[in-house]
């Protein structure tokens, strides 16, 4: 697990980056934290920068849109899933279970 930032450094309905040879974008949605690989699969985007409604996460560059739950996309362009990456939070700190190295900002 690494560490991606405090609970109160990332508001509900907003995303952040991981760099690293992965990069991961995390959400704070109303239903919790999820955490994604942060490239889109459609094109190169990242998925940080894009839309949160919901469970929901919209691509800034095709309107692309994927379940943050599952990384199921459910709308075209985009045909591929994201992987998905479990997130615990403890002690007021989000931790996502990354299967490579990544830096938090």
């Amino acid at each position: 697990m690494i560490r991606a930032c405090a609970v109160a450094d990332l508001p509900e309905g907003e995303s952040l980056r991981l760099d690293g040879p992965v990069p991961i974008a995390v959400f704070h949605t109303e239903a919790g934290f999820f955490a994604v690989d942060d490239t889109c699969t459609h094109q190169d985007a990242s998925l940080a920068d894009g839309w949160l409604e919901g469970c929901f996460v919209e691509c800034p560059l095709h309107a692309a849109q994927f379940d943050l739950r599952t990384g199921a996309p459910t709308c075209l362009p985009a045909k591929k899933a994201v992987r998905t990456h479990r997130v615990a939070v403890t002690d007021g700190v989000v931790y996502v279970d990354a299967p490579v190295p990544a830096v938090a900002p």
